[in-house]
């Protein structure tokens, strides 16, 4: 049984998940400087969620969302992982959060909503029609507001059964947190990439990992 206090373990846990995180699918500097961007935006969709939810949740998924998956989808190498020394494979499978099966599935119910409610406005009478264009983005981003939080839930609900409730209190922390830590961590990016650094040489990493098993 953990004895330690709810508060400090959550916070070692959290750590955790965020060094995994970063070490394993983030070698990348045009995913990293992405990621910075991503960041950028999601702190403004925070900021607009108490006075327009609806723009806040397109701001949020059509320029931080895509910015953010694109850099995982196709810059981040795919092959084997040298300075982990982990398959991508083993890498999908250990994955904490949603791997790219499972942002597969979300990102394709996300392209799925704006055609529902162009072709079906009411939803089958369940909403309010909107009777113009900027009644259905309004709709649509209401909708993926919705998504972003039940993709959020479900997932929270997903590792609390399969594992733990702290690993699920943990995730769900580090995800509402990320756009803060990401601007910390990735701040740089850009700059290495103008210096033609493709790819994060990760040599704390590797001191990292040498220190443990050394």
């Amino acid at each position: 049984m953990n004895d330690k206090p709810f508060l400090q373990t959550l916070a070692h846990t959290l750590r955790v998940q965020r060094w995994d995180d970063h070490r394993y699918y983030h070698h990348s500097r045009i995913n990293q400087s992405l990621h910075l961007l991503s960041a950028i935006f999601f702190l403004i969709s925070y900021a607009m969620l108490f006075f327009n939810p609806a723009m806040a949740a397109l701001l949020a998924w059509c320029v931080s969302m895509t910015s953010r998956q694109a850099g995982h989808f196709f810059f981040e190498p795919r092959g084997y992982d040298h300075v982990n020394q982990a398959s991508d494979q083993h890498k999908e499978e250990i994955k904490i959060g949603y791997n790219i099966q499972r942002k597969i599935v979300l990102l394709a119910i996300w392209v799925a909503i704006p055609a529902a409610l162009w072709l079906q406005p009411s939803l089958l009478g369940l909403i309010q029609p909107a009777n113009d264009v900027q009644g259905w983005l309004h709709d649509v981003g209401i909708a993926w507001l919705a998504l972003g939080a039940a993709g959020l839930i479900f997932r929270v609900l997903q590792l609390w059964i399969q594992q733990d409730l702290m690993t699920a209190v943990a995730w769900m922390t580090k995800i509402l947190t990320d756009p803060f830590h990401d601007i910390m961590l990735y701040h740089k990016a850009p700059l290495y990439l103008l210096r033609g650094e493709l790819i994060d040489p990760m040599d704390h990493v590797s001191h990292d990992l040498n220190a443990k098993h050394g």
